[in-house]
């Protein structure tokens, strides 16, 4: 097992549906950020945490600002990732993965749509959405030296299912990697979320946003919030959950 570093929970996360205790989890020295979408519209429970990721950010469209639970430390191995046997290693490969409450397939969007659901459309994410996110991508690469970059294909769903937008990584792509990427990119699985999210304009955001270490000042998670409080509050325009 490697040794955690840094802090290990997200300092706007509720931790009211926290899946550690029950499943443990593999020590990482997390280096890479997978992004998925639920296909749902609320939290989900996923089987009791049996399927979970580190984190999940639910959209709270009145207020416009995304409420996040974290339900396993940044680095520890989470759950929602295929991990087929003799392969390469998927939850436990160094990933901090991000569940973001919503849909990425069209006709899952329309049929929402139509009946009245109000719902976030990842591929077309509100700003204030993808800032919610881009804050939580800056944090990683703040605390966690996450590179801010990522895979250049980011085909739209169903074509990212499978591997018929040519966008999934090698099982030796996969062990080099570092940044943010997908599920549609990580080798041994097969589904195409997050599907065509505006990922130049997420990095542009989380580049822009403020840097938890610039200013020297506060240690680790105490440190990042007494200081970034303010600051994120004023790039968003949203107060903390």
């Amino acid at each position: 097992m490697s040794t955690k570093t840094g802090p290990q929970r997200y300092p706007y996360a509720s931790r009211k549906h926290w899946y550690q205790d029950e499943y443990g989890g593999d020590a990482m020295e997390v280096n890479a950020v997978v992004l998925h979408t639920t296909e749902g519209r609320t939290l989900p429970d996923y089987g009791g945490g049996a399927s979970a990721p580190n984190l999940t950010a639910v959209p709270d469209l009145s207020a416009k600002k995304l409420r996040w639970y974290q339900h396993f430390d940044i680095e520890t191995s989470s759950r929602a990732l295929v991990n087929e046997s003799g392969g390469v290693e998927t939850n436990a490969l160094n990933v901090c993965q991000l569940e973001l409450v919503g849909t990425c397939d069209p006709s899952t969007h329309a049929k929402w749509e139509e009946a009245g659901q109000s719902h976030i459309y990842w591929p077309k994410a509100p700003d204030w959405a993808l800032q919610g996110v881009a804050r939580f991508l800056a944090w990683m690469h703040a605390e966690h030296d996450v590179p801010l970059s990522g895979p250049k294909e980011w085909p739209a769903y169903p074509k990212s299912y499978g591997n018929e937008g040519g966008q999934r990584m090698s099982g030796a792509e996969w062990n080099d990697f570092k940044g943010v990427c997908g599920h549609m990119h990580v080798p041994e699985n097969d589904h195409g979320d997050p599907g065509a999210i505006d990922f130049s304009q997420l990095i542009k955001y989380a580049k822009e946003a403020p840097d938890a270490k610039a200013d020297g000042q506060g240690e680790q998670e105490e440190g990042w919030t007494a200081r970034l409080t303010g600051a994120f509050r004023r790039w968003t325009g949203a107060d903390r959950p």
